[in-house]
């Protein structure tokens, strides 16, 4: 409920309005508001009094100043002696003390209010001074988030056994996000800061007691300056000394590692910018430390990455995608790799329990003994910025404070022989910095603090920052909100520990009802966010059964509510064991194992959850499942899944306003962020490329624009559309996704013949369709050929030969002599440019291509594959992102034909994060919320089905609303898509790649064609004709260009034979050289009409045929 609403709440409506049970006195009397009580107030808290270095405020004096002066808001403040603005200048500023804050509509602290000060009544509402009307609102940092069992009570302060519009509303700083999805408000960049310094401060210690001073012992700690300008100086000029005298060569190299990508590494990385500094890679790293002559006036930084340290443990490298499919199946080697030969360590990585930790105690007993080799010193000191107690870092014990930040530490099964470590690991950093903490804090703040003023002020206030306060919101109403409603499991499981130790076990009730059991089949990409979604049900307990033990017990150590199984799926025996245990089963196993699990759960009567299209096998059994009292639920992934739940929810929207669908398209792709697609194809992986380049190969068959098309396979990635106009941001071509036309039976759209549109498509940045195109001609896409590879540099140059049937010379230029036979010239230089990139083209210097190679003779499809999945992986902090829109435009059933239409859009863009990517979110939350309203019997269909059902795709959406990934929609008035889509679609194919054996009349024309009237001596080239290359025009058209020029010649004076082009089919003055020449003109008009480059380019688009033309021709060319 928002502020305007509560303030048109019963006390506010005249009686016949009131519907609310609110008391109402039988007379108003109208009193005289004093222009204090008229004003919105904000009350500034002072921090947990046991917190003794939080001297952090969120809002500064000089934004009192202007919060009172200029916003006219009351603000008030509790006194505190330790703040880092003393409380004079908020006074000064406007502010006034108050021991309470009891009259404060909104609350702002930094960390969470001590519950003995929580104020959860009520508060009069701006303009009143008497009755209970509207709820407070309380900022901080609450640590409820992730269902910390130690704030849970605080989280329940804010809940009430049923909606109550009067309790406070909870928002989190942790929570505010901009529209990149990246937080907003944080600290994460001065701990980065913080850290470097202090950790410095204890090398500079740990060094001392070695015997050696280095010149980090007068390294500044945070707290001791004012500002972090003075800190920079300070050190920087540690920095000039060391550039002027060296680091103790007793010490050797001072080389500092470091890890992470985020904020605190950035923080780190920006205050050592003010030392000497030089980069080195890991693999220098030994070189550097052993080189007697390395230079000791530099600090050498290495900043590791996972590829640097992570490894698969089958021998395999590290992939990003991979990892985070499957974290189990890698361990770290930053013990050998990095650890031994650094002065410093920085941390700056978190950790989860089912990943591989950075170091384990064993690994700190082999970085020990490695690092004692190396040389003296390395590895004793750790700056743990992260602070993860037991996380990442397994010998780190405890956090440290800002009164002891650092400490000795040996785990109790480190050899007594090998040294302790000096650890810091303060967890609150940022409170060293408070000025600057707090300013930077404040600045960012503001903008969610003015809007929640006009909020209580009734008015509209900025609407980006009042919905990201509604997505931070956590409680409101009484009630979790959205994704945190998943919160009430731990706030349950609070209130039961705490009803336990209340009540004496004799007369506890023990719970007797049995939990309700999900079985998962397979641990593969998307089960994360799915077993996450399902465990937060304190109610249902989940088995997560695989072949790779590993897998599942890393998707389910954290969670108390699931248990690991393993299973071969060719164990039918006890593969029936766990469905016969289960209430619900989801199979993310591949698709040919569904309709065997099909059967057992049918045989079981168990329901079925898989996000796979439905197969001819699994439809197969949908009278058998029917008779079971079973469903078997398909299709409820991304796509298909939420591309079902949203288009038939706003379909059946339409159907409900009497709207009659005219055209439904509708595309969806997952893609890497923008600004990590700067790649070849504009195209990351985050699963098999194989199946993106096996779906290259497949036809399509859609309506579009009232004409029913099909593309064959061999065409799909020619007749592409260049131009999806689904965003205003992103640059979008699309490709026809299978087989459109069921789905006006499907989405009960009407009868096919009277709709203008039905197409379903896939999303690709531009250039994806060329380029892959490029790919196929050259014989890489090829499944029936095989080659034996011994070099990556040879793959293209085999394919190609196998291709044409001849042998091509092992150097680049034979191969682009190649290339240019099979397409035009451009083309044939764009694909080697990329083919560069991945490293497969001849004389090609190797850099980061796949190290294994099959000795065994493969088909290229499968070599490609190989090296897709290698260079085109997502790098560690890169996003992928998926996008997904529909349009419906339709018309009030009654109107007339010529009645205007409307526009219905329904879209949704979401981007990956920390945790799960975006397509494993997209894929794992609808089948988990799915299998949960199945679980539940709030889905009441038998058979095989996908999510048609109102109750099913509703409760999904709802879901998917909770977790951030709501569909958003617009309407508007005017004409669709589809006309756009048409036109690019008929000019792609119009210039399309040439693919031999090649038809036609091939020509090199002279550069006289290239102006009408314009003569040249014969056999001149043009620029388009170089090599093999050239103009491909239907005879017909060729005809008429050579008769219209000769007509022009001749027609000139003096014009002899000697000067007609060569091949003019009719004499010049003939009635049809007279056609010709009109049919030429025009082509010439369009040239000059449109500024097209030259005269092919128009013949093209007048025409419809195959050209070679340079990009900017072919770009205006699509325009026409």
């Amino acid at each position: 409920m928002t502020i305007a609403s509560l303030r048109r709440s019963p006390q506010y409506l005249p009686r016949p309005l009131a519907k609310r049970a609110y008391s109402l006195p039988s007379r108003r009397t109208l009193v005289t508001v004093s222009p204090e009580h008229a004003k919105v107030t904000v009350g500034i808290r002072r921090e947990d009094p046991s917190r003794i270095w939080e001297r952090r405020c969120p809002v500064t004096p000089d934004e009192v100043a202007q919060l009172v002066q200029h916003l006219d808001v009351n603000v008030l403040i509790q006194d505190c002696d330790r703040r880092v603005f003393p409380v004079d200048q908020f006074i000064k500023a406007g502010a006034k003390l108050h021991p309470t804050l009891e009259p404060a509509h909104i609350v702002v602290g930094i960390k969470e209010t001590p519950l003995n000060e929580l104020i959860t009544s009520p508060i009069y509402a701006p303009g009143l001074r008497s009755g209970p009307s509207t709820p407070r609102t309380h900022l901080m940092f609450s640590h409820t988030t992730k269902g910390q069992p130690y704030n849970m009570e605080l989280l329940s302060r804010f809940l009430g056994s049923q909606e109550n519009p009067l309790l406070p509303r909870l928002i989190d700083y942790e929570l505010l996000v901009g529209e990149d999805g990246k937080r907003t408000v944080g600290f994460g960049w001065f701990a980065g800061v913080a850290g470097v310094l202090e950790s410095l401060s204890a090398l500079a210690h740990a060094h001392l007691e070695l015997g050696v001073a280095s010149p980090f012992l007068h390294t500044p700690r945070p707290h001791t300056h004012p500002s972090i300008p003075s800190l920079r100086s300070s050190l920087r000029s540690i920095g000039q000394d060391i550039a002027d005298n060296g680091t103790p060569k007793a010490l050797g190299p001072f080389v500092i590692g470091l890890t992470g990508s985020g904020k605190v590494t950035q923080g780190c990385l920006s205050i050592l910018d003010e030392l000497p500094i030089v980069n080195v890679a890991v693999k220098d790293l030994p070189g550097l430390v052993s080189n007697p002559d390395t230079d000791l006036h530099k600090i050498y930084l290495v900043h590791a990455l996972p590829e640097d340290y992570l490894t698969r443990s089958d021998g395999g490298q590290y992939s990003r995608d991979d990892y985070y499919k499957n974290p189990a199946m890698y361990h770290s080697d930053f013990d050998t790799k990095v650890a031994p030969y650094l002065t410093l360590f920085l941390n700056g990585v978190g950790w989860l329990p089912s990943f591989p930790r950075l170091m384990t105690n064993e690994q700190l007993a082999t970085a020990l003994t490695r690092a004692a080799e190396v040389g003296r010193a390395r590895f004793g000191t750790i700056g743990d910025i992260s602070c993860d107690v037991e996380g990442g870092l397994e010998f780190l014990p405890r956090a440290s404070t800002l009164s002891d930040p650092f400490f000795k530490h040996r785990p109790s099964s480190l050899p007594s022989h090998l040294p302790s470590v000096t650890i810091m690991s303060v967890d609150i950093l940022p409170s060293s910095l408070p000025l600057d903490a707090s300013q930077h804090f404040c600045g960012v703040l503001m903008p969610y603090l003015r809007a929640l003023i006009d909020e209580y002020r009734g008015r509209p206030g900025s609407r980006e920052h009042l919905e990201a306060l509604n997505v931070a919101t956590v409680a409101r109403n009484g009630e979790l909100q959205g994704k945190h409603r998943g919160l009430a499991a731990p706030v349950e499981k609070w209130q039961a520990s705490r009803a336990a130790e209340v009540a004496s076990k004799a007369g506890a009730a023990e719970t007797s009802l049995r939990k309700k059991r999900v079985l998962m089949l397979g641990s593969g990409m998307v089960a994360g966010p799915a077993v996450q979604e399902i465990c937060k049900r304190s109610d249902v307990e989940i088995v997560v059964a695989g072949n790779v033990r590993s897998e599942t017990e890393a998707l389910t150590r954290k969670y108390s509510n699931a248990k690991a199984a393993y299973l071969d799926v060719h164990d039918v025996a006890e593969m029936a064991r766990l469905i016969q245990n289960a209430d619900v089963v989801i199979s993310l196993l591949p698709v040919p194992f569904h309709p065997a699990v099909a059967e057992l759960c049918i045989q079981h009567h168990k329901h079925l959850v898989t996000a796979s299209y439905i197969s001819p096998a699994m439809r197969a059994l949908h009278e058998r499942a029917q008779s079971a009292d079973v469903l078997l639920l398909n299709e409820i992934g991304l796509d298909p899944g939420i591309d079902h739940c949203s288009a038939l929810s706003l379909l059946a929207q339409l159907k409900r306003d009497n709207k009659r669908v005219i055209s439904f398209t509708s595309f969806c792709g997952g893609l890497p962020a923008p600004d990590c697609a700067d790649v070849p194809l504009g195209y990351k992986f985050s699963w098999s490329p194989r199946g993106v380049l096996s779906a290259a190969l497949n036809g399509a068959r859609f309506k579009l624009d009232g004409k029913e098309t099909e593309i064959t396979g061999e065409n799909l990635l020619q007749e592409y559309f260049p131009d999806i106009p689904i965003s205003h941001v992103l640059k979008l071509e699309g490709l026809a996704n299978r087989d459109s036309l069921p789905y006006a039976e499907t989405y009960e759209l009407g009868k096919l013949e009277n709709l203008q549109t039905v197409l379903r498509g896939t999303l690709r940045y531009p250039g994806f369709s060329d380029l892959m195109h490029a790919f196929k001609v050259i014989g890489l896409l090829d499944t029936e050929t095989s080659i034996q590879l011994r070099d990556w540099r040879d793959l293209a140059r085999m394919s190609l030969e196998k291709r044409i049937g001849e042998q091509i010379g092992n150097d680049r230029r034979s191969f682009l002599s190649a290339l240019s036979t099979v397409m035009t010239i451009q083309r044939a230089e764009s694909a080697l440019s990329a083919l560069d990139w991945l490293g497969l083209t001849p004389e090609n210097v190797p850099c980061n291509t796949p190290s294994a190679i099959s000795l065994k003779p493969q088909a290229p499809i499968e070599l490609f594959t190989s090296v897709l999945a290698h260079k085109l992986r997502y790098n560690p902090g890169e996003r992928d992102m998926v996008v997904l829109s529909h349009e419906v435009v339709a018309q009030p059933s009654l109107s007339s034909i010529d009645s205007a239409t409307e526009v219905h859009t329904s879209r949704l863009v979401a981007y990956g994060n920390s945790e799960a990517s975006a397509m494993a979110r997209c894929v794992g939350l609808p089948v988990a919320f799915a299998a949960l309203e199945v679980l539940y019997g709030g889905v009441q269909m038998r058979g095989v089905h996908g999510p048609t059902d109102r109750s099913l795709y509703g409760a999904v959406l709802d879901g998917l609303q909770g977790a951030g990934l709501e569909m958003k929609e617009s309407v508007s008035k005017g004409p669709g898509m589809e006309r756009v889509t048409t036109i690019n679609l008929n000019v792609t194919a119009a210039i399309r790649l040439r693919s031999p054996p090649v038809k036609g009349l091939l020509l090199n024309f002279p550069a006289l064609m290239l102006t009408v009237g314009t003569r040249c001596k014969v056999g001149e080239r043009t620029s388009l004709g170089r090599g093999t290359g050239g103009v491909l025009i239907p005879d017909s058209l060729a005809a008429v260009r050579r008769r219209f020029l000769s007509n022009r010649i001749a027609s000139k004076d003096g014009a002899g034979d000697e000067d007609r082009v060569p091949g003019a089919l009719t004499e010049p003055g003939t009635e049809a050289a007279a056609i010709e020449a009109d049919l030429f003109f025009k082509v010439t008009l369009l040239a000059e009409r449109e500024s097209l480059d030259d005269l092919d380019a128009a013949l093209v688009v007048f025409a419809g045929c195959t050209m070679s033309c340079g990009s900017s021709t072919a770009a205006k060319a699509s325009r026409v």
